[in-house]
């Protein structure tokens, strides 16, 4: 079995090399909390910045009734959609006795009222030492960690609540009566750890974590939902005596496996430092985080960042200089508004000259990309099913050269209520009730014409149109600006279309989650 898998050497089952898992296992923490509080607070960092307004983008898990109010979610390897599960598969080569460990961590929502001395709720309050107090929603870490013998995981495995108590917290104000209150609801979660085996030593290992609470308000807006809901969800993997399988880049021998690993709402990657290759082909480890946000394997932390800035796909060295610039009102705004804010405000603050310079860039490596011909495996294929068109597994994936080889967004189709709907085809608007983007509802009703199929990095299908009542459709497709909706956000007209389509040939969308 070792010559098939392509592993060469001994699990790390010794007395130090459980040391050494367990390290990676810490180690891999500060990627973690990047994950964890990338979006929490966005410069400028105020209560009172628009875009401070939505938050909480990634890894959000609902209370399902208010998830599905509308209608099932669809699955992708994102977690920037709202759902009220998350699901992670992914291969594991193990010994006999091996210990599984993993660390589910989320955020859960608090909010902080702000007290006059008679009790009122108020939106600020200064003290008389002239510090100022504002009401806003603040986030507690939780995480759970549990470790279960794979025997136990191969005979039905174990369930376990990571969910989080209710309660409330009062902080009195010096001097002027008035108070601090922070309340945050019970959260009810499971999360259940199984695995199967796929042939001597290797095994498939599922977590799935669930959000098993009841929504105060089913139809309440998101903001007040929110207070329900498990925040930028993920999750830790380790053990003993395991070694965890590289779904982007597997063993030729696992390959297959790899692709059949199933993922909804998050993508397990390597962590830490880059493993030990196996034989020569493909990545093992004996670490994974399983994300919301789409990361490569072995993310790391820029190691010239003094400290985290709450955006984590930003870069540091504009953050610092637009943070050095905001007037002492604004500085002194952003302290009031939460204390981890206060905390990026006091850093940029002193921050020393060398340390500044250090962020204007750095060359990771000068090494030669890889061998020629290697081609990893990319991510388990996503692919909707009623998608047509060549696809073959083993295209590169999306983000290596020749990764979109085998799409045409002029002659894919895909199926919309069992018609095949491509370029050219006649369809009429209906974006979702909820979720959709704010633009999108207002061509609610209206016809379009389809211009391409394209596929995201989620392996999710969009139909790019033009609405034929606009005035500038033409112009519009002359230069490729289309609308851009999900197959079922929309209505075929007619059973066929035609194999003409306006605009320029794009290849690929290549979306990151937005905020």
């Amino acid at each position: 079995m070792a010559d098939q898998v392509g592993v060469r050497g001994p699990l790390l089952r010794d007395g130090a090399g459980a040391e050494r898992a367990r390290a990676a296992f810490e180690q891999l923490g500060a990627v973690a909390d990047a994950v964890l509080y990338e979006g929490y607070l966005l410069y400028p960092y105020r209560r009172s910045s628009a875009k401070n307004r939505v938050r909480w983008q990634f890894g959000v898990l609902l209370p399902r009734t208010w998830v599905e109010r509308d209608g099932p979610v669809v699955p992708g390897v994102s977690g920037s959609a709202d759902s009220w599960y998350q699901r992670t598969e992914c291969l594991v080569r193990a010994t006999g006795d091996a210990v599984v460990r993993l660390r589910v961590r989320y955020l859960q929502m608090q909010h902080k009222q702000v007290e006059a001395a008679d009790g009122t709720p108020v939106e600020s309050l200064r003290t008389a030492g002239g510090t100022t107090h504002l009401s806003f929603d603040e986030a507690i870490s939780r995480e759970t960690e549990l470790a279960v013998p794979l025997a136990e995981l191969l005979d039905g495995g174990r369930a376990v609540a990571v969910g989080a108590p209710g309660g409330a917290v009062e902080e009195p104000l010096p001097a002027d009566g008035g108070r601090i209150v922070r309340r945050h609801r019970e959260l009810r979660a499971t999360t259940t750890v199984a695995a199967e085996p796929l042939a001597p030593g290797l095994y498939r290992l599922r977590v799935r974590t669930e959000n098993t609470g009841t929504p105060g308000d089913p139809d309440a807006s998101r903001n007040e939902a929110l207070r329900d809901a498990l925040i930028a969800t993920h999750t830790l993997l380790g053990g003993e005596g395991v070694e965890f399988v590289s779904l982007i880049d597997p063993p030729r021998g696992l390959a297959g496996q790899a692709r059949d690993c199933r993922n909804a709402f998050t993508f397990p990657v390597l962590g830490g430092a880059p493993p030990r290759s196996a034989g020569g082909d493909g990545e093992i480890g004996p670490v994974m985080l399983s994300a919301p946000i789409i990361l490569p394997d072995h993310p790391q932390v820029a190691p010239e960042s003094p400290g985290d800035l709450h955006d984590a796909a930003e870069i540091d060295e504009i953050l610092t200089l637009r943070t050095m610039l905001l007037t002492d009102e604004e500085k002194a705004e952003a302290r009031a508004t939460d204390p981890r804010a206060a905390r990026i405000i006091d850093r940029v603050d002193t921050m020393p000259r060398e340390v500044y310079e250090r962020l204007h860039g750095a060359i990771r490596s000068l090494a030669p990309a890889g061998p020629p011909g290697r081609t990893p495996a990319g991510p388990p294929e996503t692919r909707p099913a009623g998608t047509s068109g060549p696809r073959s597994p083993e295209r590169p994936a999306w983000w290596r050269e020749g990764g979109d080889e085998g799409l045409s967004p002029t002659t894919d189709t895909v199926l919309v209520a069992g018609i095949p709907v491509g370029a050219g085809s006649p369809v009429l608007l209906r974006p979702r009730p909820r979720g959709a983007d704010a633009q999108d509802m207002f061509l609610a009703g209206r016809s379009a014409t389809v211009a391409g199929v394209f596929h995201d990095v989620d392996g999710g299908v969009r139909l790019a149109v033009t609405v034929d009542d606009d005035p500038a459709a033409e112009l519009h497709g002359w230069y490729g600006r289309f609308h851009y909706f999900r197959p079922d956000e929309v209505e075929p007209l007619a059973t066929t279309g035609s194999p003409a389509a306006p605009g320029r040939d794009h290849d690929r969308l290549r979306r990151r989650p937005q905020r």
